[in-house]
């Protein structure tokens, strides 16, 4: 014959209280996996920075933060390149860069910013910008003045500093003619630089969900 006692034992463990037990811990599981599937996505920082005197390369990277704003759990921060800070560009998920076209080359203000990686915020030797995502834009006079010349100067600076470049309303960034029988900024290229700003945010976005998990 089994002892009482070993039939109270498992009672005990068996018992009433054992299924709301159960029923418990399973809720709990189902509530902590709905927590992680309604989590907000990761904050994607994006710096626009830009060198402009006519206005018109202004005027652009103002379409490239709206197009960066148009996809949901972005930040974005548009300064002149003379006013970025180390923290701005340390603390950017992605940064993009336009600058106006000055003899087929990018203007000396923004080739001065990308010395002051170094010189001034001493990215070596950490390669303290490596992975971010990186972008490209540029205005010029005239169709054939050297915009492409520009933006892949301006995107071989991130390349040697290790980003990662994309590319969006054009085959090398957005780009907007100036002059002659295109003055000023038409709808067509503030759309193109709407598009390389929300690129830009998508593929943040993706590599910083991707990298969290």
């Amino acid at each position: 014959m089994v002892p009482s006692y070993a039939h109270s034992s498992r009672r005990r463990v068996f018992g009433p209280l054992f299924l709301p037990s159960l029923l418990l811990a399973l809720l709990a599981g189902v509530w902590s996996s709905e927590t992680r599937a309604d989590e907000p996505a990761p904050l994607v920082k994006v710096l626009v920075t830009y060198h402009s005197l006519s206005g018109n390369t202004e005027r652009m990277a103002e379409a490239v933060v709206d197009g960066v704003k148009t996809v949901p759990g972005t930040q974005t921060l548009l300064k002149r390149v003379g006013k970025v800070t180390a923290d701005d560009l340390f603390s950017a998920d992605a940064v993009v860069v336009g600058s106006p076209v000055y003899w087929s080359n990018m203007s000396g203000e923004v080739k001065t910013f990308f010395d002051n990686w170094q010189f001034k915020f001493g990215v070596f030797p950490e390669f303290k910008m490596k992975d971010k995502i990186g972008a490209a834009f540029a205005t010029g006079g005239q169709v054939s003045s050297g915009k492409e010349v520009t933006m892949l100067t301006i995107l071989a600076a991130m390349l040697g500093n290790q980003m990662i470049v994309v590319s969006g309303g054009g085959a090398f960034g957005a780009s907007a003619t100036t002059e002659g029988d295109s003055p000023g900024i038409d709808n067509k290229e503030l759309a193109d630089a709407r598009e390389l700003g929300r690129r830009v945010a998508e593929v943040a976005l993706a590599m910083k969900r991707g990298a969290s998990h």
